[in-house]
C-alpha cells in the first residue's frame, strides 16, 4: 500500500474517531464475509460503525485525534475491528446479543467518556452503563417526584377535608 493510500484512511479513521464519542475495539477475526455482513447489518440498525482496520493506521488515526487514546494502545494487537458510536453502551449490547449465535466478537478494550475499559470481561459493566438520554430521563423523573407527591398530598388532603366538612354540616 502507497503512502498516499495511507494517509487517505488514516484520515478516514481520525475523521470517524472525530464524529463518535465511543469506541469500542473488538476481535472478529475468524468471521466469514456472511457473519461480518450480519454484524454490520445489526450495528447500523443501531447507528453503530463498524470498520475493521489495520492497527497501525488506527493508532495513527488516534495519535492524530484531540482525543488521549493511548490508553487504549496494548488492545491494539492481532486482528481488530472498531466500533464507533455516540451511546456508551450500544455497542456492548450488540456484542451480547451478537454472541447469543457465535462465539465473537470479543471486546479488546472501549473508551466511554474518558475512561477505558479493558478486556470481554468487562462487557456486563458496558451493557448497564446508562446511556446520556437514560441519564437524563432519571434525573426528570427525580425531579418530577417531589412535585407529583405535594400534589397527590394535597389532592387527597382536599378530599378528607370536604369529607370533614360535609360530616360536620350533616350533624347540625
Amino acid at each position: 500500500m502507497k503512502q498516499e493510500q495511507k494517509s487517505v484512511i488514516i484520515d478516514a479513521i481520525a475523521k470517524d474517531l472525530a464524529e463518535y464519542s465511543h469506541v469500542y475495539v473488538t476481535d472478529i477475526s475468524g468471521f466469514t464475509v456472511e457473519n461480518v455482513n450480519q454484524l454490520r447489518r445489526l450495528c447500523f440498525r443501531r447507528n453503530i460503525k463498524l470498520k475493521v482496520v489495520k492497527n497501525t493506521l488506527l493508532k495513527r488515526a488516534m495519535d492524530q485525534s484531540e482525543v488521549d487514546y493511548s490508553e487504549i494502545y496494548p488492545a491494539l494487537a492481532g486482528t481488530t475491528s472498531i466500533m464507533l458510536s455516540n451511546t456508551g453502551n450500544a455497542p456492548a449490547k450488540v456484542i451480547k446479543e451478537f454472541r447469543t449465535k457465535y462465539k465473537k466478537p470479543i471486546l479488546k478494550a472501549a473508551f466511554i467518556e474518558e475512561a477505558t475499559y479493558f478486556g470481554d470481561d468487562q462487557l456486563d459493566n458496558l451493557c448497564n452503563i446508562k446511556s446520556r438520554e437514560e441519564l437524563i430521563g432519571d434525573i426528570v423523573g427525580l425531579l418530577q417526584s417531589p412535585a407529583r407527591n405535594v400534589i397527590s398530598a394535597l389532592q387527597s388532603g382536599g378530599g378528607k377535608l370536604a369529607g370533614i366538612v360535609k360530616t360536620l354540616s350533616e350533624r347540625n
